[in-house]
């Protein structure tokens, strides 16, 4: 029996995961936005280039592409509350974000890589427009992979 004035034991912690328009309004589920603005912007201005390195810029397309595909199912199911408030979602989440992390980060690097090289070695037909475009794109890659960093950070540790 409970002693008086206590309350009863805690068996089950609820996750705090928002639904509906309190997605948009909570750290770190409000992150989701930018991540699919900056991403998209991404993927527009490599594809609005001409692109010299397809190796290397080809990596950027389909990070940027499919994790703006990903990431808008993300919040798609927040906003609709596919989720049911699971504890095992934060994981999914944790897991998701932190890899895409990753994958943008090693985009963003070879974005740059391609940047640097498409001033000094592409000489035929050399638009500066192309560099300005390139530039854009890495720095909004850079950009990204920050807020995917915040967002898996931030909801693993709390």
């Amino acid at each position: 029996m409970a002693a008086k004035g206590l309350p009863p034991p805690v068996t089950h912690i609820e996750a705090d995961i928002p639904s509906g328009a309190e997605v948009f309004r909570t750290v770190p589920y409000a992150f989701i936005v930018p991540e699919l603005i900056f991403g998209c912007w991404v993927w527009i201005l490599v594809a609005a280039t001409t692109v010299y390195f397809p190796l290397l810029q080809g990596w950027v397309m389909y990070v940027s592409l499919s994790s703006f595909i990903f990431s808008l199912m993300f919040l798609l199911c927040y906003v609709f509350g596919f989720h049911q408030n699971s504890n095992s979602w934060k994981i999914v989440d944790s897991l998701y974000h932190g890899a895409t992390a990753i994958f943008y980060m090693s985009a963003a690097v070879l974005q740059a890589n391609a940047t640097i090289r498409s001033e000094t070695e592409v000489n035929v037909n050399y638009i500066p427009l192309y560099y300005q475009l390139n530039v854009a794109a890495t720095f909004f890659a850079f950009i990204t992979t920050l807020l995917y960093i915040l967002h898996a950070f931030h909801v693993y540790y709390h």
